[in-house]
């Protein structure tokens, strides 16, 4: 047997919250995703974004507490060119979304922001730079 890596799974505490975030950023979570307990939205290539609230983490590991401190982790988008990342980054911090880094160009060639999702989760936005002449 081999295992294959399959999905990216996220302990939200508002599912609500977190699916219309995913939304904006064309993730095509199922109606009605918002008013349950686990939620998937499948993504190119086969991987799936898996939301499961906090209660539903609890039902089958009791002890189960959120981690505190900063993530450790983020997902990371490819937007179309760097005028993207700023609009992208624009479009969710004016929706009420915690800008944690605005947009800049990256001494490593790309321009890059981050935005929180609704559990303070990274979420990157970058794209390549044009190439300088």
């Amino acid at each position: 047997m081999t295992a294959r890596f399959n999905a990216i799974g996220l302990v939200v505490s508002d599912m609500a919250a977190s699916v219309t975030f995913y939304r904006r950023l064309g993730f095509a979570f199922p109606e009605g995703s918002e008013d349950q307990p686990h939620a998937e939205a499948e993504l190119p290539g086969g991987l799936r974004l898996l939301l499961d609230t906090e209660e539903t983490v609890r039902s089958f590991h009791a002890g189960w507490q959120p981690p505190t401190g900063g993530g450790r982790s983020s997902l990371a988008f490819l937007c179309d060119g760097p005028e993207e990342v700023d609009r992208v980054y624009e479009e969710l911090v004016g929706a009420g979304y915690h800008g944690e880094l605005k947009p800049w160009d990256a001494f490593w060639g790309q321009r890059y922001a981050v935005v929180a999702d609704p559990d303070g989760n990274g979420v990157d936005l970058f794209a390549p730079l044009p190439a300088a002449q």
